[in-house]
């Protein structure tokens, strides 16, 4: 197993997939699901042979694999992970039989194109988790839209094509300033490839060009993020996506914006890192408390979901800008325990849209009686969502607070405030759905959850609990590549001042995650 090129098989697997459903012939289309199924169940137990070969002790790059692509132009290719990508891929992986199954209620028409799009949008999901050069990395992260744009387009609702043109607009304004930042880059730098590692390896940029390049990374990964004011198009997007799309959007793809802040635009730009961190924390903050009262004024379920993960994911910024362990750390594994409670919601909400093909939450009422099963997910999930803590989302919120509060106690408190709307609008939206009496004929029949939902839901409700039961798996293979972060941004320079400010020792919670080290 040594040689396998374990990490090209666990992308390559969903696209494989995704070539093999397009060749079926038209009358055998029902031959879609079972292909799809089975291929991303290839990809779970691909990328779980890879965190077997995972050390968690190691801090750098494992399982590289890297070869010459384009020589004359410097691009390689080139693979690997560490320990913020494991959770990713992992997370990805996971999420994909899920999504698949998710599919099979509320995908009627095109059954083909569907599970293809779906597929390839997996595997363009993961390799942008493993891709180590940045042009392969911007590839994937192009690549991605392509799919996405064609889920909303053909099966969302009613807006969809409005929503499927904004999401593209908005995605295609970030990507160009990005591509002429990885030129300017690596002419810049005097890199002989677009390689992370040799870009690196090179003397540091002069201050002026790190922020202007600083910028064009990050004006691209805020828009995949959201972050405020550049959010706009998720509500849409998520409004008009089916249930399947949704679930990827939220769970995944948002994912992909603060995964490219940790991994390009903190090692290679520490000095404007430290020009630029208030300014994005206080934005994170604004994305929070903006994004959660917005959450509080829906009545439409999706929309309500969609600005809550605008409130989450400022939290995970928060963590990732605070510039510590336990914010960096914290934000990682909010960005895991983010992509199971939305991903859970949305697949919770699909279901009773399925039902009733109304996401208004008046519609409902009373559905703890009709649907005891589907209610007891329901709170599961609303409840890891609103970090009640022995449950994921207590846990990265929690260390994105102690990161903040590292910075300033008024970040954390800040910050905090989201804590006590988010359980406003979560606790209300449970309420209009499941107290009270049956208020509407029509949902006094409404069936419970199927085998085929309860095996959707059951392990995400399950992952919701266990993780924040034992996070130590998680955080274990975490620490060591934020500590590889974080030593680079201080090699530039980007946290003086702050160094005083954070303790010698780690935090106990994080210091129990790490077996210690012998003599």
């Amino acid at each position: 197993m040594v040689n396998v090129p374990i990490l090209t098989i666990t992308y390559a697997l969903p696209l494989v997939g995704a070539a093999a459903i397009l060749l079926i012939p038209r009358e055998r289309a029902a031959l879609a699901r079972p292909l799809a199924l089975f291929f991303t169940s290839l990809a779970l137990i691909a990328s779980l042979l890879a965190c077997g070969r995972f050390d968690a002790a190691l801090a750098g790059y494992q399982l590289v694999e890297s070869t010459t692509w384009i020589p004359r132009l410097g691009i390689t290719y080139h693979l690997g992970i560490d320990g913020i990508s494991l959770p990713l891929v992992l997370l990805t992986t996971f999420l994909g039989p899920i999504t698949v199954l998710s599919a099979f209620g509320c995908i009627t028409e095109r059954h083909k194109e569907f599970y293809a799009a779906l597929l390839a949008l997996i595997g363009f999901s993961l390799g942008s988790f493993l891709a180590l050069d940045t042009v392969l990395f911007y590839l994937f992260f192009e690549l991605m839209l392509v799919p996405m744009f064609l889920i909303i387009g053909i099966w969302g609702g009613k807006g969809r094509v409005h929503a499927a043109v904004k999401f593209f607009l908005f995605t295609v304004a970030g990507s160009l300033p990005f591509l002429l930042g990885l030129i300017a880059l690596k002419i810049y730098s005097g890199s002989p490839t677009f390689g992370l590692t040799d870009l690196l390896s090179m003397p540091a940029l002069a201050p002026s060009i790190q922020c202007w390049l600083f910028l064009a990374f990050a004006f691209a990964f805020a828009i995949k993020v959201p972050m405020v004011p550049v959010h706009t198009w998720l509500p849409d997007a998520h409004g008009e996506a089916p249930t399947p799309g949704s679930v990827w959007l939220a769970a995944v793809l948002l994912k992909v914006g603060v995964y490219g802040f940790l991994r390009f635009a903190l090692p290679l730009f520490p000095v404007a890192v430290e020009t630029f961190a208030p300014y994005l924390m206080a934005l994170s903050v604004i994305g929070i408390v903006y994004g959660a009262l917005l959450a509080l004024a829906q009545t439409n379920m999706k929309r309500l979901v969609a600005y809550s993960s605008v409130s989450h994911m400022g939290y995970i910024m928060l963590g990732v800008f605070a510039l510590n362990e336990a914010g960096i750390a914290g934000g990682v594994f909010q960005m895991v325990a983010h992509g199971l409670t939305t991903g859970g919601l949305f697949l919770l909400v699909g279901m009773l849209y399925e039902r009733r093909h109304t996401l208004d939450i008046p519609s409902y009422g009373g559905l703890a009686r009709v649907m005891p099963w589907h209610a007891t997910a329901f709170m599961v999930v609303v409840l890891g969502s609103a970090a009640l803590p022995g449950l994921c989302g207590f846990i990265g919120e929690f260390l994105v607070l102690l990161g903040a509060a590292r910075v300033g106690w008024l970040w954390a408190a800040l910050g905090g405030l989201g804590i006590i709307f988010g359980a406003a609008y979560l606790l209300v939206l449970y309420r209009g759905l499941m107290f009270g009496a049956v208020r509407h004929r029509q949902n006094e029949s409404l069936p419970d959850l199927s085998l085929r939902e309860g095996l959707v839901i059951a392990p995400v409700a399950v992952l919701i609990v266990v993780l924040g039961l034992l996070p130590s798996p998680v955080l274990q293979r975490v620490r060591p590549a934020v500590g590889e972060v974080l030593r680079r941004v201080e090699a530039g320079g980007a946290v003086a001042g702050r160094a005083a400010a954070r303790p010698a020792a780690p935090p106990a919670f994080l210091d129990r995650a790490t077996p210690p080290k012998e003599d």
